[in-house]
């Protein structure tokens, strides 16, 4: 009889955790809270561009926000075929949860195009933004609403981008915005994309101070013929982000905001370290104000993180203060070295540790309750 009792009770504990392992998955998808994403991508910043900047800056005990941020883990970032990435197949690594050849937006080896989690945010009712500091056509934020089989079409990205329902488009590329008879454009073509914009009830901002003026969505903001030159005239990032945030947050269903500090990527081609750490700073500025926007609204969730490293940087020597801060380059291009991931706000638990780069829309996906992703264009599962 004790024996029988025995058997009962373990066959009992072993019931519970049965179910308890079968529930598991759905505990954690029935607290899901996350309403709002903001994704910052910092281009071409691995873990020494931060610390470099950082030292330089603050001293060895000083924190950008990003570093304040209570979830960390590492990226892998290669592509299909290749060790080292470029950012079209790592952003659309980031925006699809699917790798592809170097070079390659928003499609997959074969060239079929994938949805991304941009584009199946929009399906969701969700409002979308891009914002960049390059042409917003160029391969980072391309890559999350375009697709195209070559980074260099990007006159045919800009097409796409208008065609694409996004709520919020700012950045530089204007050169592939204006018909070829007018100065600067580098498309082969007549059309006016603005004037198409304008069809399609986009407000056309072209400097700082309409950018603030703006109320409501949808907007194009193009500020630069290519990327940003930093003048006092254009918006900073931290201005795009504010702005991006007023327009966006007016969707009571939610958003989804792509944030790009494209040239830190520059810097490291250049191996320029006086523009590496002030392209650091605002973006770590930009950070701050998605930040504190979380703070705010608790639904929202903020990411940062890289598509790669560029230029191989290394911290030689220096002071705590940081002064006499030595580094050294090792190369011009991209490294296959992991880059950080630094995560605040619901659920980001389920990002720290590493991961690939395709694992994080794949997470973004179930906490937005979106399903079949990733999936191809036509809606099969991508295999």
């Amino acid at each position: 009889m004790q024996n029988v009792s025995k058997r009962m009770k373990y066959s009992m504990r072993l019931i519970v955790l049965i179910i308890w392992i079968s529930i598991c998955p759905l505990l954690v998808n029935a607290g899901t809270t996350v309403k709002n994403v903001i994704l910052y991508i910092g281009d071409g910043m691995g873990i020494t561009q931060i610390t470099s900047s950082r030292i330089y800056l603050m001293g060895a005990d000083g924190r950008f926000e990003m570093e304040k941020m209570p979830i960390t883990g590492l990226i892998t970032t290669h592509s299909v075929d290749r060790l080292i990435t470029d950012s079209a197949a790592g952003a659309t690594a980031l925006a699809s949860g699917y790798k592809t050849k170097n070079g390659m937006i928003g499609m997959n080896r074969d060239s079929v195009a994938v949805v991304t989690i941009l584009e199946a945010a929009r399906d969701k009712g969700l409002s979308i933004g891009l914002i960049s500091t390059s042409s917003i056509t160029h391969a980072t934020p391309a890559s999350f609403a375009a697709h195209v089989s070559s980074r260099r079409s990007q006159s045919e990205v800009a097409s796409q981008l208008i065609d694409a329902q996004i709520s919020l488009l700012l950045g530089g590329g204007k050169s592939f915005f204006l018909p070829q008879e007018l100065s600067g454009s580098k498309r082969s073509d007549q059309i006016d994309l603005r004037q198409l914009a304008v069809e399609k009830g986009y407000s056309i901002v072209q400097n700082k101070e309409e950018l603030q003026k703006i109320g409501k969505g949808p907007v194009l903001g193009i500020f630069a013929l290519e990327g940003l030159q930093g003048d006092s005239s254009e918006p900073s990032l931290k201005d795009m982000t504010e702005a991006a945030l007023k327009v966006l947050s007016q969707n009571k269903k939610g958003f989804f905001l792509m944030v790009e500090g494209s040239q830190i990527d520059w810097a490291g081609h250049d191996n320029s370290f006086p523009d590496l750490w002030r392209e650091m700073k605002a973006f770590d500025d930009a950070v701050a104000v998605g930040l504190q926007y979380s703070a705010e609204n608790e639904k929202t969730l903020v990411i940062v993180t890289a598509d790669h490293e560029t230029g191989g940087l290394l911290i030689e020597d220096g002071h705590n203060d940081g002064k006499d801060l030595q580094i050294a380059w090792h190369l011009k291009g991209h490294t296959g070295t992991m880059v950080p991931l630094f995560v605040s706000g619901p659920k980001a638990e389920l990002f720290s540790g590493i991961k690939d780069n395709t694992e994080i829309p794949v997470i973004l996906s179930e906490l937005l309750g979106i399903r079949n992703f990733p999936r191809f264009q036509s809606s099969h599962p991508v295999k």
